[in-house]
């Protein structure tokens, strides 16, 4: 299982799926909600909300994610 590169926390997929979309679609190190969010100066409610528009959108990154992961 993947950490978080700044704090180590234990990642979900969706947090993988994030860093991939919002940093570096290549990326190799990923970031935690909480993480990503102090990066980009919002809340881990509006990282829930644009995952889900990814989803919503059909972005591959995301539409494999399980509902409650979201």
């Amino acid at each position: 299982m993947s950490r978080c590169s700044e704090c180590s926390r234990e990642l979900k997929s969706v947090e993988i799926a994030l860093t991939k979309k919002l940093v570096n679609r290549g990326a190799t190190e990923f970031l935690c909600k909480t993480c990503l969010a102090g990066r980009f100066r919002v809340s881990e409610g509006t990282l829930d909300e644009k995952a889900r528009e990814f989803r919503d959108m059909g972005c591959l990154l995301f539409t494999e994610l399980p509902e409650g992961e979201l």
